[in-house]
C-alpha cells in the first residue's frame, strides 16, 4: 500500500481537498460578508448534484489511476502547473467578488435593485464574468494537479458549456438593466471564458 500511495499521490489528494475546501469556505464566508447570513444559502456554496457527481467521478479516476498506472501521476511539473491554474483561478474569482461587493450574486438577478451597479473596474477592466473566468481555471486547474487526464477534458467541456449558456441569458438583463452602458462595456471588454462573446 505504501508503493501505492506515494508521496507524490498523498500531496495530490492534499492539495485537491484543500483546495476545496478553501474555495468553497471562503465563498461562503464572503457571501455573508457582502449579502448578511439570511441572504445565503448552500447555492452561495456552488455545490450542486452534477457538482460532486463530477468532483467523486473525478477521486474514482484519481484512485483508478494510481492503482493501474501510477506512472500516470508521477509528472510533478504537470501537477504544478495545475496547482498554479488553481492558485490564479481562486484569486481571479475572489477578485471579482470583492470588486463588485453586492452587485455580486451567485444567482441570476433577473430585477433590477437599487444596489445593483454596473462594476467595469478592478478584474472587470480585463473580462466581463472574472467569476466565471475564474471558476473554470480552478476547475480545470485541480484535474490537471491531480493528473487526471479524462475529468480535466470533461471538466473543460461541462465547466465551458455551462458558461456558455449562462452568459448570454446573464447578458440578457444585464443590457436590461444598463442599456447601451453595458453595450458599450461588451464591446470593449472579453467575457473571459475562451469562445463566449
Amino acid at each position: 500500500m505504501t508503493e501505492i500511495f506515494s508521496y507524490t499521490a498523498c500531496r495530490q489528494l492534499s492539495q485537491m481537498i484543500f483546495a476545496i475546501i478553501f474555495f468553497h469556505g471562503s465563498e461562503y464566508i464572503l457571501a455573508v460578508g457582502i449579502h448578511g447570513r439570511q441572504n445565503v444559502t448552500l447555492k452561495s456554496l456552488l455545490i450542486s448534484k452534477n457538482y460532486l457527481l463530477a468532483m467523486i467521478l473525478s477521486f474514482l479516476e484519481y484512485f483508478l489511476e494510481v492503482l493501474v498506472c501510477p506512472n500516470l501521476k508521477e509528472y510533478w511539473w504537470v501537477s504544478h502547473i495545475g496547482l498554479a491554474m488553481v492558485v490564479v483561478g481562486e484569486i481571479v474569482r475572489k477578485l471579482a467578488i470583492i470588486t463588485a461587493g453586492r452587485s455580486f450574486t451567485h444567482l441570476i438577478k433577473v430585477y433590477h435593485e437599487d444596489h445593483h451597479k454596473l462594476v467595469t473596474h478592478g478584474v472587470y477592466r480585463f473580462v466581463r464574468h472574472p467569476g466565471y473566468n475564474g471558476f473554470l481555471v480552478w476547475a480545470v486547474g485541480t484535474q490537471i494537479m491531480l493528473c487526471n487526464p479524462i475529468s480535466t477534458v470533461a471538466f473543460a467541456i461541462v465547466v465551458w458549456h455551462f458558461f456558455a449558456e449562462r452568459i448570454p441569458y446573464e447578458e440578457y438583463f444585464l443590457r436590461q438593466f444598463f442599456g447601451h452602458e453595458y453595450e458599450e462595456y461588451a464591446r470593449r471588454v472579453p467575457s473571459g471564458v475562451p469562445f463566449v462573446k
